[in-house]
């Protein structure tokens, strides 16, 4: 976690008392309670270690879109008794180092700036382990220390190296990283962290599944074994956290300390709770904030899109309960209220009816889905049919079926092309976006028969699941994210190639072909800026 000034201390400190003294009175007057923690927390911007320092029971939290808010199910904690805010390894860092409140739990360039300029590069979080582009680079001036830093200040990347395995029936064939990490046995691949909140909803665990798979000692998470699977993958996932990104030496977090990790973040739900210009996201029947978010029902493979088409895929699948054998591509319902009225009608009500209207689009909207490895591959390759279908008509909710939450309800793991270069041009991806910074990995199928590498080859910025099981069929498919508390944690896709919400939404309009109206567009960011 950053180490914070003491002034800063001082400052979360009078808001742990004025939180204390509220008492029962803040049940009274929590709009009022919400406006004082805000403004406290805005002028904090992190919330900083030591003792007595509280984490409370609902904290709000400034956007460029409006704010955003956290309920702690586990009540108020004291962040002295918690280890994930504590230095358990010996790099000074530790959970909350990459896993702000501020930032809906992940972190973000503009607090990853403000971090480096206040300490000239040397707060926790800048570590040549995996902070820097490659752990040899040189940080022995600031010049040089905001070189070596550079993905993490421009899109909040870590460095994450692993070791291709030793069973991969595929050859990586060549690696240019400018970075200097060109290795071709262990790969640099850089990824934004994800958010330690909305936990429960996971069906996977890391944007490669690493921490759900027989493949690395863990479990994956299925119907049968939830939430007994989650909770030991996320358990697990705080040693190997500890042990790499705080380069720990093992013995912690004990599995007490695991426990109590588990325990903190799996409480915690966070969502957008007020917009700029729609204002309150709760108010006129919708649902929005965090509230609503934690009282959605989830069990794994709910609404599965997949199952529907494929009964024996994903089970037990249903819409409402297991096994119902319904799906809804009606994925959010949280602004139905707001669909009254039209967008000439000015302010408020103007904003809320484009956000209305964002929320049927993602709802409704076809799109023709092709070339998307895990969907229209062949079944023995993780597809869906064998032979493959070269185009499967689908919506938003195809991949991100999981009400009111947004991620897939079953670990799928899909390739849809935000790492992988377009033909035409290397510097971006297969929507456009820039990818220029990344390094390109060229890999080849090897011949079962002579183990050697054969003519077919993928050249992609980020292996994904190809690095843990050794499948080439699986380079580039990753697990798509939670979308809820989206305004907080920019940029977007586990590459951060898209800077805003907006270019996340011309990533689809490009690669589906979805010839979207500008208007159309601008509705899905309104919409997508309130979750």
């Amino acid at each position: 976690m950053t180490n914070c000034s003491v002034h800063n201390f001082s400052k979360i400190n009078r808001l742990s008392a004025f939180l204390a003294r509220a008492g029962t009175a803040a049940k009274r007057h929590k709009s009022r309670l919400a406006v004082a923690a805000l403004l406290l927390l805005a002028a904090i911007g992190t919330f900083g270690a030591g003792d007595g320092i509280l984490i409370p029971s609902f904290a709000v939290f400034p956007n460029p879109s409006g704010f955003i808010a956290t309920v702690n199910q586990g009540g108020p904690t004291v962040q002295a008794s918690n280890p994930f805010f504590q230095d358990l390894g010996s790099n000074g860092r530790r959970c909350v180092t990459c896993h702000e409140p501020g930032d809906a739990m992940s972190i973000t360039p503009p607090h990853i700036r403000q971090r480096f300029n206040s300490t000239q590069g040397m707060d926790p979080l800048f570590r040549l382990v995996d902070g820097a582009t490659c752990p040899t680079a040189d940080v022995s001036t600031l010049d040089e220390r905001r070189e070596a830093y550079s993905l993490l200040l421009s899109k909040g990347l870590i460095r994450i190296g692993i070791t291709v395995p030793g069973n991969a029936d595929y050859q990586v064939i060549s690696v240019y990283n400018r970075y200097g990490c060109n290795a071709t046995d262990v790969i640099s691949m850089y990824r934004r962290p994800l958010p330690t909140t909305n936990l429960p909803f996971l069906s996977a665990v890391m944007f490669d599944g690493r921490e759900s798979t027989p493949a690395t000692g863990t479990t994956k998470i299925l119907y049968s074994n939830y939430p007994t699977s989650l909770l030991n993958d996320l358990a697990h996932q705080s040693v190997d956290a500890t042990t790499g990104h705080a380069q720990g030496d093992g013995t912690r977090p004990t599995p007490e300390e695991q426990q109590q990790i588990v325990d903190f973040e799996t409480k915690l739900f966070t969502a957008q709770i007020r917009d700029h210009e729609a204002g309150k996201l709760d108010e006129g029947g919708a649902k929005g904030g965090p509230a609503s978010l934690a009282a959605q029902p989830f069990f794994i493979s709910v609404n599965s899109s997949v199952h529907f088409l494929l009964p024996a895929f994903e089970q037990p699948g249903g819409e409402v309960t297991p096994g119902d054998g319904h799906f809804s591509s009606k994925i959010f319902n949280l602004y139905n209220e707001w669909a009254q009225g039209n967008d000439s009608e000015g302010g408020e009500r103007a904003a809320r009816y484009s956000i209305a209207h964002g929320e049927q689009l993602f709802n409704t909207l076809e799109i023709p889905i092709s070339g998307v490895a895990g969907i229209n591959d062949d079944v023995a390759a993780g597809g869906l049919v064998a032979g493959g279908v070269p185009l499967l008509q689908g919506s938003c909710g195809t991949c991100h079926d999981t009400p009111n939450v947004g991620n897939h309800s079953f670990p799928t793991p899909l390739n849809i092309g935000t790492g992988d270069p377009s033909p035409t041009n290397h510097s971006v991806n297969l929507g456009g976006l820039d990818i220029s910074d990344l390094p390109e990995i060229t890999v080849c199928k090897k011949d079962p028969t002579t183990g050697q590498p054969t003519n077919n080859c993928k050249t992609t910025t980020d292996l994904g699941q190809a690095l843990i099981d050794g499948r080439f069929d699986h380079v580039g498919k990753i697990k798509g994210p939670i979308l809820r508390g989206l305004a907080g944690r920019a940029p977007y896709f586990h590459n951060g190639s898209a800077a805003t919400l907006a270019d996340a939404v011309t990533f689809y309009n490009v690669r589906f072909n979805l010839n979207l109206s500008q208007h159309d567009q601008d509705d899905l960011v309104a919409f997508l800026r309130t979750l």
